[in-house]
């Protein structure tokens, strides 16, 4: 390659029909990196994937994935890459071990990787069990396995970890840490904005097919500010709570969220200089009754909401 973008788009557009999927898509992810694509339902992150791994072609604009244009170069674009979709594609009557030594024929890969494969993820104990009586966390992992047989450049990985419980995600996790260790670039779109958190160098937030936002957790997180939390006594009026929430109004500038059952008042607090004592010297000069408070940085959930315009 002779850019150090593993993933370059400019201007990339789609339709279906009415329904205008992408419009004017840039994308930039830097090699052996994980990109986060985030965006509520309909945003285009799937579309967005499905162009770049070469399963459609754009309408309009460019791109380039190892360094490879993905419609004039689409056949070398297939050997450099791996593609998890949102559903484990694996054969349920093979076994995992059948499962893997088939796409390796296929891909020409080595039989022996998929063994290593499957020590790898954990599968060795079921590896000569049909893949139908796998979980759903194990049928993810040897989809994500079979992925890996040709040792990708680039890894796109879409919504890898619906539906699985906690243990099951984060042994994809771990799993995706260490590809990306490795030197693997990992495209990663998600629902689960705390995966995003977790995994991702930069996040992309797409709406309505364009890039909204973009940025390091980090980076984004500081674009709201400070978020402030207070919480009443379980027996406080329901007027202390309203008198918590004028204060916050005051103080941080922005409408703050009421939980009258937790007894809570929180809002997002774009100034910096913005101290926990004031806020709490302010409530208690209002007389509202503080069991505690805390000014902490933003969840990339509270990100998410206020950032982008249509949540899912």
């Amino acid at each position: 390659m002779t850019s150090t973008y593993a993933v370059l788009s400019e201007g990339l557009e789609k339709r279906f029909g009415d329904v205008h999927a992408l419009r004017g898509l840039d994308l930039a992810v830097p090699e052996g990196t994980v990109c986060g694509l985030l965006g509520p339902n309909g945003a285009g992150k799937t579309t967005a994937v499905r162009l770049l791994t070469t399963l459609q072609t754009p309408d309009a604009g460019t791109a380039r994935v190892a360094g490879h244009d993905v419609v004039r170069e689409a056949a070398t674009v297939r050997r450099l890459i791996g593609v998890t979709g949102q559903y484990a594609s694996v054969d349920g009557d093979l076994t995992g071990r059948q499962n893997l030594r088939l796409f390796a024929r296929l891909l020409r890969a080595p039989r022996a990787r998929g063994d290593e494969l499957l020590e790898r993820f954990g599968l060795v104990d079921a590896a000569d069990r049909p893949a139908r009586t796998y979980s759903g966390g194990m049928r993810r992992r040897l989809d994500l396995a079979a992925s890996l047989l040709v040792r990708p450049r680039v890894l796109f990985l879409d919504e890898p970890t619906t539906g699985l419980d906690p243990h099951s995600r984060g042994g994809i996790w771990d799993a995706v840490r260490e590809l990306a260790a490795e030197g693997t670039t990992v495209v990663l779109t998600t629902q689960y904005l705390e995966e995003a958190d977790q995994l991702a160098d930069d996040v992309v937030l797409i709406d309505g097919g364009r890039v909204a936002h973009r940025g390091t957790p980090t980076a984004l997180k500081a674009q709201i500010g400070s978020y402030v939390e207070v919480v009443l006594p379980q027996d406080a009026a329901t007027q202390a709570l309203a008198a918590a929430a004028v204060v916050l109004d005051q103080l941080t500038g922005s409408e703050p969220v009421l939980d009258a059952g937790r007894r809570t008042a929180g809002a997002v607090a774009l100034d910096p200089s913005l101290t926990l004592p004031r806020i709490v010297r302010e409530l208690d000069s209002a007389g509202v009754p503080v069991v505690d408070a805390t000014l902490r940085a933003p969840t990339l959930d509270e990100v998410f909401l206020r950032l982008v315009a249509r949540v899912s």
